[in-house]
């Protein structure tokens, strides 16, 4: 099978079909669309932002130094 990088050919649709190695997410994906609310879709995301805050919030800050 030949392996390519998705996230650079199939920018605007998969190129390999029915040969694609990720048919099961794209199910999985259909599923959660189908089945989940924007407005859930939209809170789940809210709680991701909040979390990734609260996260950095936590970490003291790191310093980047220039090279001499």
């Amino acid at each position: 099978m030949e392996t390519i990088n998705c996230a650079e050919a199939c920018k605007n649709g998969c190129v390999l079909g029915d040969k694609c190695p990720n048919l099961e997410y794209k199910e999985q994906a259909a599923k959660f669309i189908e089945e989940t609310s924007l407005d859930q879709m939209l809170a789940m995301a809210d709680e991701a932002v909040r979390r990734k805050m609260m996260e950095r919030a936590s970490q003291p800050p790191k310093w980047v130094l220039p090279e001499d």
